[in-house]
């Protein structure tokens, strides 16, 4: 979940912007910043208009969620670099050294502190789903075309559900679960028609995508109580080097010395050290500018923006690519995304209804 950045409100700072409800309640407009924050902050706000920064910000979270895909798919699969569990990790490691930079000294949202033992066995526990879910979805990509690997991801409501249902109890209307099996028909008939299938990548990319609902709702329930909930950067400022530390003892077991192997790939190609730091730095704007988008426009448009996310991904991925396709497949694949919209209007008229 990402939440917008608030600032702590000064009650009665105002009295000209406090309004009484029917209710008598009283609804607190949000203080001015302090002059030295203001001041010390960069406003992108005061050189360009507020709809070309959300535009902009729109335009940087395409890039960077589907460039952070093709280079991934072109480091494993296509430049050699079989080595996603140590790509996995390098990502870790760049969200953790961005998100300390974004929040210690650019002050991009307030720092949260780690209150209890417990509370940090919570996030510890998340970081296990998390780095895991990445792995497989980066292994994924060695087998699999981006395409199908997003026709594949489109499904996390399903899977969502399911967790939800499994862990919480929790029910959904039955136009929520109807809504769900066209999710379910897209991915039999993408799967039945994908030309370049891989069966190991393909039960990666399920795991991958389970894992990242299992997470979600993870989250929601460890992480209920006020004193306990984070920031969404604060929660992978202390998640990242906890999934980093995590993934070291498993690449260096299972892809042996890949330090010196890099080392050495960079003394033939020191193309490879720029595609690394690149594809690093572009894994943190992936969550940056989740965050963005969400304090600018709201979480429904971000969710919007992800189902047509996956079907840019498959596009552009097949123009550069160029991994064939089937009338079959892209009909698998446009039924899923249908069903994923339809699925996203159910449960909104499901929440206005039980409100």
């Amino acid at each position: 979940m990402v939440e917008a950045q608030t600032w702590t409100t000064r009650r009665m700072s105002n009295p000209r912007l406090l309004e009484t409800t029917s209710d008598d309640q009283v609804l607190d407009i949000p203080a001015t910043p302090p002059g030295d924050v203001r001041n010390n902050a960069f406003n992108f706000g005061s050189f360009i208009s507020p709809s070309f920064l959300t535009a902009l910000i729109i335009a940087s979270w395409y890039l960077s969620n589907i460039g952070v895909l093709l280079l991934n798919k072109y480091l494993l699969s296509f430049y050699g670099y079989r080595y996603p569990i140590f790509l996995t990790m390098l990502h870790m490691l760049s969200c953790a050294a961005y998100s300390y930079v974004a929040i210690n000294f650019l002050e991009v949202v307030p720092l949260q502190h780690i209150h209890s033992k417990r509370q940090f066995l919570k996030i510890f526990a998340l970081s296990v789903i998390f780095c895991f879910s990445v792995v497989w979805g980066n292994t994924s990509l060695r087998y699999l075309p981006v395409s199908f690997n997003q026709a594949i991801g489109a499904t996390t409501p399903f899977f969502t559900a399911i967790f939800a249902f499994v862990i919480t109890c929790k029910k959904e209307s039955a136009e929520v679960y109807l809504a769900l099996m066209p999710v379910v028909l897209g991915i039999v008939l993408a799967c039945n028609s994908e030309p370049l299938f891989h069966l190991l990548g393909f039960l990666f990319c399920v795991g991958s995508t389970a894992g990242r609902a299992l997470k979600s709702v993870v989250q929601g329930i460890l992480l209920t109580s006020d004193a306990e909930k984070l920031h969404s950067m604060n929660l992978l400022l202390y998640m990242a080097p906890m999934a980093a530390l995590i993934l070291l003892p498993f690449t260096l077991y299972i892809e042996g010395n890949i330090a010196a192997v890099t080392i050495e790939k960079a003394r033939g190609d020191p193309f490879i050290v720029f595609l690394l730091l690149g594809n690093a730095t572009v894994a943190y704007l992936v969550n940056l500018t989740n965050f963005l988008v969400t304090k600018h426009t709201s979480a429904l448009t971000l969710q919007v923006l992800g189902n047509a996310k996956a079907a840019v991904a498959a596009v552009v991925s097949v123009l550069i690519f160029r991994n064939p396709v089937t009338v079959m497949g892209m009909a698998g694949f446009a039924v899923t995304i249908m069903g994923v919209v339809l699925y996203s209007e159910a449960k909104k008229r499901s929440k206005v209804t039980s409100h």
